[in-house]
């Protein structure tokens, strides 16, 4: 095992040269993460065959986790873009939202379609609607998409179903009622500064100026029946039925029933976004008079777009894998033992610093539950809800470019590094920040009095 300061220098030694290569040697991410990773093995002292095995494996689980989600929320994004359907969806919003406040909108339905999804799904399933509403309202997609982004990532840090509120809950014994309520309680003001307030001020810097269209959205087809509003709000909305019907079949099921399985099945992301994709290929494709070797053609071309995202969010993976192999989990926990920070500045502090060396919010959370659940055994109800949604906060402090998120981000929107930076990592930090300062105020009303 390397010594804390050995793993330290591997992270930055790692993290610089990605930035290097990518930035100025011109080399695609996903092969700058995997020089990276080498660096940091050999700086940590990991067998070399050790940080290959680990890089492939934790590529491999990314990908499998993650990426059949994304090629079919590609698919989806595509068939509603060329069907009408996401132009039929903008023009209802538009048509019932004042300019000024249509963020605010936006924000909201990123909520609600997003509150049973994971952040992946969520994103790919709001992208043609993004860039519709942009086009269609004549405001800057800065000034959509950010809230966007906002809400989606408030939940997925803050409210249950999501993956990371569930561990800490989980882990620290916290109740699910309570801890979702104050995470809701949370989220509200997050998303209000990191998106509408934020995407209002980003919209207005000189530097992204430049971002005016998504990068991976076809032109819809002319002379298509388009659907009706219904039918498109339908489609959209299904994945995220069929996994909230999944959560709460959880909690009223017998988990050995035939009804509990097959909910389960069809609730899970990849299998609720296949039948969607399916679905859609039937109402909206075939229904509108598309001919069936063009939607084959469209369903093939969504994917090319993301080949090169899928491969950097893998590398990503393998970055992640590497760096706890060499045992940085560890490290931060020894750091969390020696110091006596409050509760919850400690429990976020700690998510923080393995976000940023991991570039998993399910790493940092789960690794920080573990640590806060051995130290403080039995805490009240309300300390550990508060200290689960202070441990979620602190896994999306300034997500950077060991983060599968910000390739995509930086894919799809056709970004700089830099402006990268602003609109994801920046954004991220502010709801971070926002759930910390949050969760401290709550503690001195519901525990401190």
């Amino acid at each position: 095992m390397s010594s804390d300061g050995e793993i330290l220098l591997a992270c930055i030694a790692a993290l610089a040269a990605i930035v290097l290569f990518v930035a100025y040697a011109k080399l695609p991410p996903f092969l700058a993460i995997f020089v990276g990773a080498v660096i940091a093995g050999l700086i940590a002292h990991v067998p070399v065959e050790i940080i290959a095995k680990s890089f492939s494996k934790s590529a491999g689980g990314v990908l499998g986790e993650s990426g059949y989600v994304i090629a079919m929320g590609a698919m989806l994004g595509s068939v509603m873009t060329k069907t009408g359907a996401a132009d039929r969806l903008a023009e209802f919003i538009i048509a019932r939202t004042s300019a000024r406040y249509l963020p605010w909108v936006m924000a909201l339905t990123a909520m609600i379609i997003g509150l049973p999804l994971f952040f992946e799904v969520g994103l790919v399933l709001m992208l043609p609607l993004i860039a519709t509403v942009s086009a269609r309202s004549g405001q800057s997609l800065l000034r959509i998409a950010v809230p966007v982004l906002a809400g989606l990532t408030a939940l997925h840090a803050l409210v249950p179903p999501h993956p990371g509120p569930i561990i800490a809950i989980t882990t620290l014994h916290a109740d699910m009622g309570l801890t979702l309520l104050l995470g809701l309680v949370i989220a509200v003001p997050a998303v209000v500064l990191a998106g509408p307030l934020y995407g209002k001020w980003l919209s207005q810097k000189a530097s992204l100026a430049t971002v005016t269209q998504l990068a991976t959205l076809p032109e819809p087809i002319s002379g298509l029946r388009p659907p009706s509003f219904l039918l498109t709000i339908s489609i959209i909305l299904l994945p995220a039925i069929l996994m909230l019907i999944r959560s709460i079949s959880l909690y009223v099921l017998q988990s050995d029933s035939s009804l509990a399985h097959l909910l389960d099945f069809i609730g899970e992301p990849l299998v609720a976004l296949t039948l969607t994709v399916l679905l859609a290929i039937l109402t909206l494709s075939w229904r509108s008079g598309m001919e069936k070797k063009h939607v084959g053609e469209t369903l093939t071309a969504s994917i090319a777009p993301v080949a090169v995202l899928l491969l950097t969010i893998g590398a990503g993976g393998g970055l992640k894998g590497v760096l706890v192999e060499a045992g940085i989990s560890q490290s931060i926990s020894h750091f969390a033992s020696q110091t006596h920070a409050p509760l919850l500045l400690l429990a976020w502090g700690v998510a923080v610093m393995i976000r940023q060396a991991t570039g998993s919010a399910t790493v940092a959370t789960t690794t920080t539950a573990g640590i806060m659940a051995a130290s403080f055994q039995l805490l009240p109800p309300v300390e550990s809800s508060l200290i689960a949604l202070a441990i979620g906060a602190g896994s999306v402090f300034f997500c950077h470019i060991n983060d599968a998120a910000y390739w995509m981000i930086k894919s799809f929107f056709g970004l700089t590094l830099r402006q990268t930076l602003w609109m994801w990592s920046v954004l991220q930090t502010i709801v971070s920040l926002v759930g910390l300062i949050m969760a401290s105020v709550l503690w001195m009303i519901l525990v401190s009095s």
